[in-house]
């Protein structure tokens, strides 16, 4: 810490290498499958994402606060994949696993941010429902579109904020010896892990951020269901139980995705293989993004109906222009 101090008030020269290499994994035959399969999902993520913000556009019965949240959710997944995947591509399949250091900091950058907004964005969603269940006389007081556009700013700003000040700490360590990142893409922890100079600060952020980004939504998911149930078991008919609780099952249904495979990870970090460890966290980066527009779609009564009343406009819209002609 002291050194990181000293740093800050001298101009001192700080050894930066002029790039990084991305390992990956090791040891594994006919890995190249692996990627093929990401860009996959991919592109099966980038129909539905833009899909499923096309219909909230194009719909104004779902120009809700909910469907802002939602809309959000696809645009951020939209961004997240695209910040990670091409660039995952470009270096296993097609053999650049050389990528310079600002280049470095920028995906890094760009890939926590919109993960955190992956995280955060279930946050609100997981609050939606809360109001919307515990308080439904009071839902279109509580849950406006201005309250719904600020909170989700605030998160945007907080993301940004937070994964600027790590990129900014990254900046104040010096690389001397390895430039071999041990995983999939920069990561974060792997990175300040290499410096030869104190990473003090780097590592009590990383810390920090993993109880705010991770930990802290976790809790507040669980007790609003918390919530939720208790509110549920008050209500008087089983049916009327059911018709709530399933507006709920789309975002339950997200929130076991993102979060079972990195709880995963966290718990058995100590024994767990780099190759597995890899694979667990890039499964979890490329899955949700592809998931979500088709459980939204699947599992959401009004999302459902409006692509349905889409597709039979266009149906006859066409058959229209078939008997003019």
């Amino acid at each position: 810490m002291n050194s990181f101090n000293s740093a800050l008030g001298k101009n001192i020269t700080f050894m930066r290498p002029a790039y990084f290499i991305i390992r990956g994994f090791s040891g594994i035959p006919n890995i190249k499958y692996y990627y093929v399969f990401l860009c996959f999902v991919y592109v099966v993520s980038v129909l539905g994402n833009t899909v499923v913000m096309a219909v909230i556009y194009l719909d104004h019965n779902l120009r809700t606060p909910k469907y802002i949240a939602v809309f959000n959710l696809a645009f951020v997944d939209l961004l997240g994949s695209s910040a990670l995947v091409p660039k995952l591509l470009d270096i296993f399949l097609f053999n650049h696993p050389y990528i310079s250091y600002n280049d470095c900091l920028t995906f890094l950058f760009f890939c926590f941010t919109f993960l955190s907004m992956q995280v955060l964005n279930l946050v609100v969603l997981s609050y939606d429902r809360l109001i919307a269940i515990m308080h439904p006389l009071h839902y279109q007081v509580k849950m406006t579109h201005r309250f719904m556009l600020s909170l989700i700013a605030s998160f945007w700003v907080f993301a940004i904020t937070v994964d600027l000040v790590a990129v900014g700490l990254l900046t104040r360590l010096s690389f001397c010896q390895s430039v071999v990142i041990n995983s999939y893409f920069c990561d974060h922890g792997q990175m300040y892990r290499m410096a030869c100079n104190d990473y003090t600060p780097s590592y009590v952020l990383a810390k920090f951020l993993t109880v705010l980004v991770l930990w802290f939504p976790l809790s507040f998911i669980v007790l609003s269901y918390v919530c939720i149930g208790y509110a549920l078991s008050k209500v008087a008919t089983t049916q009327e139980r059911y018709k709530a609780f399933r507006t709920c099952t789309a975002h339950l249904s997200l929130v076991a995705i993102y979060f079972i495979p990195i709880l995963n990870t966290f718990t058995m970090s100590s024994g767990i293989h780099p190759n597995a460890r890899i694979i667990n966290l890039s499964l979890t980066s490329v899955f949700p993004p592809m998931l979500n527009p088709i459980i939204y779609v699947l599992q959401t009564q009004e999302i459902k109906a409006s692509v349905k009343k889409i597709l039979k406009v266009r149906s006859k819209s066409k058959m229209k222009k078939v008997i003019i002609k």
